[in-house]
Order: structure tokens, then C-alpha cells, then sequence
């Protein structure tokens, strides 16, 4: 069993940052992708960036140039960098840890939560 606590979230105006962290523990030997997601107030939950255990990145196209996604292995830890902050990334943001092995994609865990908002 994985299990993902995230932290790092709270009140920033317009333009701010934030640093988001989520810290894995159990089996975490499983987890080959880690995600940052995030949930707005009647709205899906959406992809916001992903990081491999190779280092490999990818990143929705509204957060590319702002958000960077990192992970420091020696913590079992991935974090999440947001620069120039939006009103519009006003969300609860979770983490995600998967196995995947195209085209299939195991589910190991997802975080609480952590919930940003974005004043302007």
C-alpha cells in the first residue's frame, strides 16, 4: 500500500508562488509516475503535470512556462513549483501515484488534498 500526503497550500494574491509538496511512503518501490492534479468547484479533476521515475516531465499547456514539477528520491518526495499564479488555478491540488506500463495505468494512490487559492 502507498500512501501520499500532500502540503505546501494556502492563500496567495495574483502573481505569487507556491510550492507544493507531496511525500510518499509504503510501497513505494510500485510508483513509476508521480502526477499533480488539481479540482475547481464543479469542474473535473485535470492533469496539471507528471514526472517518471527517469525524470521524464510533462505538463498541461495552461501551467507550461509557470509550474515546474520536480522530485527529490532520497525524500521520496515530488513538489510542485507554481510561479506567476492565476485566479483561475484557484483549485484543491492532489497528487497522484501510478504504475504504468502502456497502455495500462494501476492506480497505487492519491493524496488528501491541498487547497490553493489565488486572490486578485
Amino acid at each position: 500500500q502507498v500512501q501520499l500526503v500532500e502540503s505546501g497550500g494556502g492563500l496567495v494574491q495574483a502573481g505569487g508562488s507556491l510550492r507544493l509538496s507531496c511525500t510518499a511512503s509504503g510501497r513505494i518501490f510500485n510508483i513509476n509516475t508521480l502526477g499533480w492534479y488539481r479540482q475547481a468547484p464543479g469542474k473535473q479533476r485535470e492533469l496539471v503535470a507528471q514526472i517518471t521515475t527517469s525524470g521524464t516531465t510533462n505538463y498541461a499547456d495552461f501551467v507550461k512556462g509557470r509550474f515546474t514539477i520536480s522530485r527529490d528520491a532520497a525524500k521520496n518526495t515530488m513538489y510542485l513549483q507554481m510561479n506567476h499564479l492565476k485566479p483561475e488555478d484557484t483549485a484543491v491540488y492532489y497528487c497522484k501515484g501510478s504504475r504504468d506500463s502502456s497502455p495500462y495505468t494501476v492506480v497505487l494512490s492519491w493524496g488528501q488534498g491541498t487547497q490553493v487559492t489565488v486572490s486578485s
